[in-house]
């Protein structure tokens, strides 16, 4: 499967997402751990799709999701820095998954410079994601 640059955008418009996870975790200095995912699901029978990704984008992996579904992920700060971003720069998104992938950018580019690691950069990453993935949500933070 030979994937075109607009069409991977294209279908990540679609049925992608950029995602936020902020997981307590009380061995870390902050208290908590941020952790930034790109991810394409799918139903296994188009699992082909998946791998084809993740050769196109030559990093991530393919995984099961949830029962039938498989997902193509790329966690790596330094593949979503390096590879995912600057793609998505290149050939952008035209649906309102573009405001996310913005978010998401700052998002990294907060983590790349190790912010993340003190309470401020935390709080800074927070307000970011309660914005991002068509919700608003409610981050609470406790001191460890």
């Amino acid at each position: 499967m030979k994937l075109r640059p607009d069409w991977v955008s294209g279908f990540v418009d679609g049925e992608g997402s950029f995602y936020v996870g902020i997981n307590r975790h009380s061995t870390l200095k902050t208290g908590y751990q941020v952790l930034p995912e790109f991810r394409v699901v799918q139903h296994k029978r188009d699992i082909q799709v998946l791998y084809g990704l993740k050769r196109f984008f030559g990093c991530g992996v393919v995984r099961v999701n949830h029962d039938d579904r498989m997902e193509y992920r790329v966690r790596s700060i330094e593949h979503l820095k390096n590879i995912i971003i600057p793609f998505f720069n290149k050939h952008p998104l035209i649906t309102k998954k573009k405001i996310d992938f913005i978010r998401f950018s700052k998002v990294i580019n907060i983590m790349s410079q190790g912010e993340h690691l003190t309470q401020k950069g935390l709080k800074k990453i927070i307000k970011i994601v309660e914005l991002m993935n068509r919700q608003e949500r409610k981050i609470k933070i406790f001191k460890p």
